[in-house]
């Protein structure tokens, strides 16, 4: 019989697992992976140098498209950065409608992650469990700024618009009855907070639903269980944020550690993990969507008794109001200015991070004191993870890898900046 000799595996960008976009070349020893080399650079959009060419305003879309499944944190950094330079303060209202969908934003990240993880497992049901919660969350995208995906909700000195009064509703149709749409429609009546104060009380039965399904099943374990284990030690060095530090059992959460906006208000708990491997990294975001859940119902309660104005009344800054801008010649002025050239920010550098879904999320703004930056660096929480995939997999099995990548949460449109 041969003997079996070190060869190089290419693995992705096509295979399911590399989500089209990774390309790790394998040094294989049989089945066993002797090192893993990531090649990046196959989605890379050049979204720091095209910030340098546009008004600071004109930007914040390309942050919904860094990491496409956590868009308003993504938003979050950017204006935090922008609004540090200013030195502007954001209504408290706005404060409040931030941190909810930061956690709302926190549940779609987390159910897209365990929905793809489980499929790149072995696992299908859950990514169709997942994705029925997902709807619920995107409808509350849409319904405050029209967008499911990208939604462009964040602006310097507090949001785009106040929360509506009335949801989107499902109409009959040849695949829907009205009985059926009646019955759906049933909880979309009131108004947004009415929704996701219904979602928030619906939502721990569903992750109990998920727990059923994976956290003492034999097959999961087998394949999460001491795979990719990282000491807390080594998880400092490597520069790792969020679930992936967490589950070695640091518990440093930027919202706890470092709170912006009203995280100071909230009560919430930080979970971490003992072993530092996969499986406790899955534990410590189910444990996270609970908590997320904790907050959100908080910010409910609060925005429901709390009126007030969600954006800044400084108009160098904000848009005037459209009843004012068709009255008045100086508001009609600013609200020419604000969108031909936008704003200029006072010359300086500023760094604003928040608690992404994945990580530590930063943006680094440097200002010359023009309408544009003169540079903006990202701090992507995915990129300092996947440099850390070699140490990760070596001398695990090849099925491994898919597991590591999964529990890494990885999302290339940060990565590829």
């Amino acid at each position: 019989m041969p003997e079996i000799r070190n060869y190089t595996l290419n693995f992705g960008p096509q295979h399911p697992a590399a989500h089209g976009v990774l390309r790790l070349v394998l040094e294989m020893d049989g089945e066993v992976i002797q090192r893993a080399d990531p090649h990046i650079g196959l989605l890379h959009r050049a979204t720091e140098k095209l910030a340098e060419s546009k008004p600071y305003n004109q930007s914040i879309g390309y942050m919904d498209r860094l990491d496409y499944v956590s868009m308003m944190s993504n938003e979050h950094g950017y204006v935090l950065a922008i609004e540090k330079l200013l030195g502007i303060d954001v209504p408290i209202r706005a404060q409040y409608i931030r941190v909810m969908f930061d956690e709302i934003t926190r549940l779609l990240n987390h159910l897209l992650w365990i929905g793809a993880h489980g499929l790149d497992v072995g696992a299908m049901t859950i990514f169709l469990y997942a994705f029925r919660e997902r709807e619920d969350l995107m409808d509350c995208y849409e319904a405050v700024s029209g967008a499911r995906l990208h939604a462009t909700y964040y602006r310097p000195g507090g949001v785009y618009r106040d929360l509506p009064d009335s949801m989107p509703k499902y109409k009959p149709s040849k695949w829907h009855s009205k009985k059926e749409t009646d019955k759906l429609n049933e909880v979309r009546s009131g108004s947004l907070l009415d929704f996701i104060d219904d979602f928030t009380k619906r939502f721990p039965g569903y992750v109990d639903e998920y727990e059923t399904l994976l956290t003492d099943n034999r097959i999961w374990k087998q394949r999460l269980v001491d795979i990719g284990i990282v000491t807390p030690e080594r998880a400092l060095q490597l520069g790792f944020t969020g679930p992936m530090l967490r589950g070695s059992g640091i518990a440093w959460d930027l919202r706890k550690k470092q709170p912006y906006e009203v995280y100071d208000r909230m009560e919430f708990d930080i979970p971490v993990g003992t072993n530092g491997d996969s499986y406790d990294r899955y534990l410590v975001r189910m444990e996270e969507m609970r908590q997320s859940n904790r907050i959100i119902r908080q910010c409910v309660e609060w925005l429901r008794n709390n009126p007030g104005p969600v954006m800044t009344d400084n108009y160098k800054v904000a848009p005037p109001r459209r009843e004012e801008m068709k009255a008045d010649m100086e508001a009609m002025i600013h609200h020419f200015k604000l969108f031909t050239e936008g704003f200029c920010l006072p010359a300086g550098e500023a760094y604003a991070a928040v608690e992404h879904p994945k990580g530590e999320f930063g943006v680094y703004l440097i200002s010359d004191g023009a309408n544009k930056p003169y540079r903006v660096k990202i701090r992507a929480p995915g990129f300092a993870h996947l440099s850390a995939l070699d140490e990760m997999t070596r001398g695990h099995m090849l099925a491994d890898v898919v597991a590591v990548i999964g529990t890494q949460d990885i999302v290339f449109g940060e990565i590829d900046r």
